[in-house]
């Protein structure tokens, strides 16, 4: 009785703080009397004002009394100004919205051109002087997110997924996700900068407050040729190559407030699959700006295969002063359909308070995009109730209060052991599955490989065991955590037990400095990258008896040690002491193929009974950095995270040397480097490209795991990453210890092709070219040219890719398909 009493006084409280703080409020309903969500609310001749809630309730806030007008205006609806004499507050004002009318027979037609297309291209050509009227501004931005789910599963893939927060009823449905955040931007355009500041940040039922409701991320900037949408570019419908990709239809022409002329246009997409907008944009003429947009995408479009459907809607204003018509409310509500979920979310957002003529200083931008002002995520609910343009909903009101007190329960020792009571069982599975047990109260874990995940098979140990026990204990929030784990690995074959440790340990997450120590006796690949992975080669191995990867033995101990400098720098190092032995097989045995012979361990001459090294010990150091120009970052209250600019490349370059050795010949110093990028090409696709190079100071005959390995493929199926591996180059066959370059090319036409032809367009696959070489010293080159269909699946269900692809060498010319999963790009 006492928490019900409890929850009751703390919700009537916050009911009654936002109608004391409210100066204007009242109700927005259409002619059927049904409460119209997110209508635009301000003070005539202003930008500043607010939106109703999804109850189509408001609060203005306004320290004016006397004659006021009040503008309500709704994409689709009829701007309505209402004159008002205020004598006190609060001042309720309710209003009716009627539907607007579009005239079309308001327009000329010319037959030469259809009046959209023309509407259009005056549109294209007026975006730079738009623009600029905006070019420089900062503005207040209030945001508020929102994810109701209906029906949850009970459990995914066996798991249960409990009750989501505390946000379900009895039948499962309810707000699962509930935020909102208050910043202030500065926006310039030339040079481009960018930068916002967190006043507050709330979160339902969590602590530490942090939303990821960014200016930023909601900036669907039509005036671009694209548009950002859900990690997918989108063409603009103002875009400059925008009548290759979108049909046009004048559906009417209406009279704003202002009394200019509005005209709607019908938005059609020229092909289904293209990444395009369906829905509305409306014209002003004479300014050639847009008053507001209504566009819909999908799933398939944005090959997102979560999203059923994406509704962005966009209201703009006009401000005599600038002449700018700035954007002013954006609601983006999307479908999510996936392992049973049946998702509806909401993001809202709503600018104010503009100021097209600020002062900028030398210091107003810098590296730092995004920030926190000091107890941003901790301000109480008086302080929200006074803060938010947007009322909250009875729904969002219950959520807060609720969730809030459900927080203060399930952090107490009390619940966290209940929790972990029951998922800490311990089963028959468990030895052969795994096992973990937590303590979520003292924050430590212990957990346990089982023994059927990591069998494997390769020729040197036969059927091989590797299990592991963790410990792992997370200090703070702020990223300080540790572990310590030991492994067994024992081998059928070769009859060996190999055990190995490792120390694991980060400070923060706002440099991220990490350090690891380990030793043991391990069983590793020549090259320590792991060409070919223990699953496939097992699966290789036990079916088709081929060996493609060959091992050593090294008893070693290691130290490594990496950290962000600062954003955009991070450097890495390492200290390795190890005896390493070579291996041979011990075991001929396979499923199938019993007739096959494996080839022998030795990746130099697989024919060959001899070891590819004499057994030695040695020291390895290494040292390397990485530069990504032109980076930036965001900082959180207890991380930052840096963003690279996709103008600029991402350049590494490393030293590293081996020494300590009896015999000074296996010493060696050795150079690298690598170089990369994505670039947008806007209606063409992208372009990608990975460049290697590095050097050896002198050629000599150094153990062969020392030499440069370019990371090869012999099976059928696709690397796991395109842009660092070869695609059939044979592994082993190119390692050297001399110089070396190498470079990787891929530029993926998404659709700019395939979706012109006839037919074709229906399968909405994507044609990707990728072009590979490598040189080293002494030889002559390795090519691979590849062209291949991306974008293969069914519905929204397309990952998978098909490439054919021809490597030459030396006037040998091999051809092979690949098949694989485009995901792993």
């Amino acid at each position: 009785m006492k928490n019900i009493t409890t929850l009751f006084c703390l919700f009537l409280i916050s009911t009654l703080c936002s109608s004391i703080t409210a100066q204007i409020k009242g109700k927005v309903v259409d002619k059927n009397n049904q409460p119209l969500p997110f209508v635009s609310v301000y003070l005539q001749n202003s930008l500043s004002g607010t939106t109703t809630n999804d109850n189509g309730l408001y609060i203005l806030e306004t320290k004016k009394t006397g004659k006021q007008t009040v503008v309500f205006q709704f994409l689709g609806f009829k701007t309505l100004k209402k004159e008002i004499q205020i004598d006190s507050f609060p001042f309720e004002l309710n209003v009716k919205l009627s539907e607007e009318e579009v005239q079309l027979e308001e327009v000329t037609v010319n037959s030469n051109e259809n009046p959209a297309n023309g509407i259009i291209r005056k549109v294209i050509a007026n975006k730079e002087k738009n623009t600029d009227k905006s070019g420089e501004y900062t503005s207040d931005f209030y945001s508020r997110g929102l994810f109701k789910i209906k029906n949850a599963p009970k459990k995914i893939l066996g798991q249960e997924i409990g009750d989501l927060g505390g946000g379900l009823d009895s039948t499962r449905s309810g707000i699962i996700y509930l935020s909102e955040t208050v910043s202030k931007i500065w926006f310039q355009k030339r040079p481009k900068n960018f930068k916002e500041v967190i006043v507050a940040s709330k979160v339902s039922g969590q602590d530490n407050g942090i939303s990821f409701n960014r200016a930023q991320d909601v900036n669907f900037n039509l005036y671009k040729n694209l548009v950002p949408v859900a990690d997918a570019n989108i063409f603009s419908p103002i875009s400059n190559y925008t009548f290759s990709y979108y049909k046009f239809k004048l559906e009417g022409t209406f009279y704003d407030k202002n009394g200019k002329l509005i005209s709607k246009i019908k938005l059609i997409p020229r092909r289904e699959n293209d990444r395009v907008f369906g829905g509305y944009i409306y014209v002003v003429e004479d300014d050639w700006a847009i008053y507001g947009a209504d566009l819909t995408i999908n799933g398939e479009q944005i090959n997102n295969p979560a999203i059923d459907v994406l509704h962005i809607k966009q209201n703009y204003n006009y401000e005599p002063n600038s002449g700018v018509w700035a954007l002013i409310l954006q609601t983006i509500d999307f479908k999510v359909g996936l392992f049973g979920f049946n998702i509806n979310g909401r993001f809202s957002a709503s600018y104010s308070n503009y100021n097209f003529k600020p002062t900028f200083s030398e210091d107003t931008f810098g590296k730092e995009i995004l920030s926190f002002e000091d107890n941003a995520t901790k301000k109480d609910s008086v302080y929200w109730n006074d803060l938010r343009s947007v009322p909250l909903t009875l729904e969002e009101k219950r959520d807060y209060v609720i969730k809030d007190s459900i927080k203060v329960v399930r952090k107490s020792k009390k619940y966290l052991d209940s929790i972990d009571n029951k998922s800490n069982k311990f089963t028959l599975l468990s030895p052969i599955l795994g096992y973990s047990y937590n303590n979520s109260y003292e924050k430590w874990s212990v957990s346990y490989d089982g023994l059927l995940t990591k069998t494997q098979f390769n020729t040197v140990q036969g059927f091989n065991i590797d299990t592991r026990v963790t410990f792992s204990k997370r200090v703070n929030d702020e990223g300080k955590r540790w572990n310590v784990s030991g492994g067994l690995n024992y081998g059928f074959s070769d009859k060996r037990l190999r055990p190995t440790v490792s120390f694991y340990k980060k400070w923060n997450n706002i440099s991220r400095p990490r350090l690891s120590i380990s030793g043991g006796v391990d069983v590793v690949q020549f090259d320590q990258r792991n060409p070919i992975s223990n699953f496939n080669n097992t699966l290789y191995s036990l079916i088709d008896k081929t060996n493609y990867a060959k091992y050593f033995e090294k008893t070693f101990a290691a130290v490594n040690f990496s950290q962000e400098v600062t954003p955009g720098i991070d450097v890495y190092t390492s200290l390795e002491y190890a005896d390493r032995k070579p291996l041979e097989n011990t075991t001929d045995y396979s499923f199938f193929s019993r007739r096959k012979t494996f080839e022998t361990n030795n990746p130099i001459d697989p024919t060959s009974t001899l070891p590819a090294f004499t057994e030695h010990s040695i020291f390895k150091a290494q040292l390397a950095a990485s530069f990504s120009f032109g980076s930036k970052y965001i900082s959180y209250p207890k991380s930052r995270f840096t963003v690279t600019n996709s103008k600029y490349p991402t350049l590494t370059v490393g030293y590293r040397k081996t020494f300590g050795s009896d015999n000074s010949e296996f010493h060696s110093d050795m150079f690298f480097s690598r170089l990369q990028q994505n670039v947008s090409l806007g209606n063409i696709g992208t372009f990608d490209y990975n460049a290697r190079a590095g050097a050896f100071l002198e050629q000599k005959n150094i153990p062969f795991m020392d030499f440069y390995h370019p990371l090869a493929n012999e099976i059928d199926l696709a690397p796991a990453n395109r842009l660092s591996s070869f695609n059939i180059m044979p592994y082993y066959a190119f390692s050297t210890n001399d110089s070396y370059a190498e470079i990787h090319t891929q530029h993926n036409f998404e659709g700019f092709i395939l979706n012109k032809i006839p037919l074709l367009n229906k399968l909405n696959f994507h044609t990707v070219i990728g072009a590979k070489s490598y040189f080293s010293g002494g030889r002559k080159p390795y090519t691979e040219y590849s062209i291949g269909l991306d974008n293969i699946g069914w519905g929204k269900w397309r990952f998978l890719r098909l490439d054919f692809v021809q490597s030459n060498f030396n006037g040998q010319k091999e051809n092979r398909l690949l098949f694989g999963i485009s995901l792993f790009d």
